[in-house]
């Protein structure tokens, strides 16, 4: 059968066009689904970002902003004397650090709201309690005003109307949240750190913030 050539060309042509257009197109396709946020950020607006900071951690060592950066951190407030949610939301934590313990991409900053009474030696023995390896696992004080506004105005935690009993004001903070920023400082979740099930959640959530590009 003769076949006729410029029907060959064509139909040639037009695969050649149709596989150029897909090596094209679908490397574009690929790249901008790897560029979604898998969690969504959070805040007034797209361009907040945490606070520069200055703490001290239960080492005596000055913690800066810049020993975070590029890290994932799970955020809590809490203080050591605390008998009412801190004791059940640090044992959560155990499962967080359990589950990326040695993992120099992921640390935990617990913020004590309590400076006066939370020192240095303070912490360092509350910490001993959950066998928290310092250079992962956090307990911050320093400033009042400092770690207060980092709460209020950096990672956006708000107090609870009530604590042991006791009305918080202005100037307490205590709330049950963990708060989840990536590596760029932004927010990415929040997490009641008293549920078990928000707990595995932002396990979870962890994980695939680990496997986030910039968004």
């Amino acid at each position: 059968m003769k076949i006729n050539k410029t029907a060959l060309f064509l139909v040639t042509f037009f695969i050649a066009l149709a596989i150029a257009f897909i090596g094209y197109v679908f490397p574009k396709i690929t790249a901008n689904e790897k560029q979604k946020p898998v969690l969504p950020i959070i805040g007034n607006d797209q361009n907040h970002h945490v606070s520069a900071f200055s703490f001290t951690n239960q080492e005596g060592k000055i913690i800066t902003d810049n020993d975070v950066k590029g890290k994932i951190c799970v955020v809590e407030y809490f203080y050591a004397t605390c008998k009412g949610i801190c004791p059940k939301m640090n044992e959560n934590l155990v499962t967080v650090y359990k589950a990326f313990k040695g993992n120099k991409n992921v640390m935990i900053l617990s913020h004590t709201v309590d400076p006066l009474k939370d020192s240095v030696s303070a912490l360092k023995t509350y910490s001993l309690r959950f066998d928290a390896d310092p250079n992962q696992w956090m307990f911050l004080t320093g400033d009042k005003k400092q770690l207060y506004d980092m709460a209020r105005y950096s990672y956006l935690i708000n107090a609870e109307d009530t604590a042991n009993g006791v009305t918080i004001t202005d100037d307490f903070i205590h709330d049950k949240h963990y708060t989840l920023v990536d590596g760029f400082g932004r927010i990415r979740g929040f997490y009641d750190g008293t549920n078990v099930d928000e707990v595995k959640k932002l396990i979870a959530d962890i994980r695939l913030l680990l496997t986030e590009t910039n968004p």
